[in-house]
């Protein structure tokens, strides 16, 4: 199982972080011990001051694909839930400073939180799915599908193009605006369509 991450897909994260905005896709890969413990709490690494949440809708791949055309990218799912990229921001920028990879600042263990997973049945519209992260009861990051660069069939689409798809794979979809870092004894709850989807204390 691996986790497939995309970059640089709301345009506000873009301004927000000073990046350009890409032309396509902008993917990379998590293994899946980044994955923490359900019901575990997320426990800072030792060697960053400035870790940051990235709420994301992230979709899970039911069959085995490749090269797979948009319109048929929607009989690759039917569970979508909610996840945080945990980002070592100050490594990130020091990896990026150098043009190295980035996998240090983002796939270190315990990096991705999952929560729970819901029919994609039960949403109106998955053009428009609305979702939310809460620290500490205060709303920090909020958006909508609407609003991504790439929707979710175009990124399967795009994403199987280079890698074969397997059951069990997870697309995380990027991020809004609005990350920001977590401290200790931090509560992170994530909403999506205003159903509460995930929640992890930090360490």
């Amino acid at each position: 199982m691996k986790i497939i991450c995309v970059g640089r897909n709301y345009a506000n994260h873009i301004e927000e972080l000073h990046n350009e905005r890409p032309d396509s896709p902008v993917v990379f890969i998590k293994p899946d011990t980044t994955i923490g413990q359900k019901n575990h709490p997320f426990y800072r690494p030792h060697f960053s001051n400035d870790v940051h949440h990235e709420i994301e809708v992230v979709v899970k791949i039911n069959r085995i694909g490749k090269h797979i055309q948009p319109k048929f990218a929607h009989k690759y799912y039917q569970e979508i839930g909610l996840g945080i990229d945990f980002t070592a921001r100050d490594l990130q920028a020091q990896l990026k400073a150098k043009g190295l990879p980035w996998e240090k600042a983002k796939s270190f263990d315990g990096a991705t939180v999952l929560g729970e997973w819901f029919d994609k049945s039960t949403f109106s519209d998955l053009q428009n799915i609305s979702f939310e992260l809460q620290k500490n009861g205060q709303t920090v990051q909020q958006g909508t599908t609407a609003h991504m660069l790439w929707p979710i069939d175009e990124l399967i689409a795009h994403v199987s193009e280079y890698f074969t798809l397997k059951i069990g794979d997870l697309l995380f979809t990027g991020t809004p605006a609005g990350v920001g870092p977590v401290a200790e004894n931090d509560r992170l709850e994530g909403f999506i369509d205003g159903r509460s989807a995930l929640t992890v204390s930090v360490k």
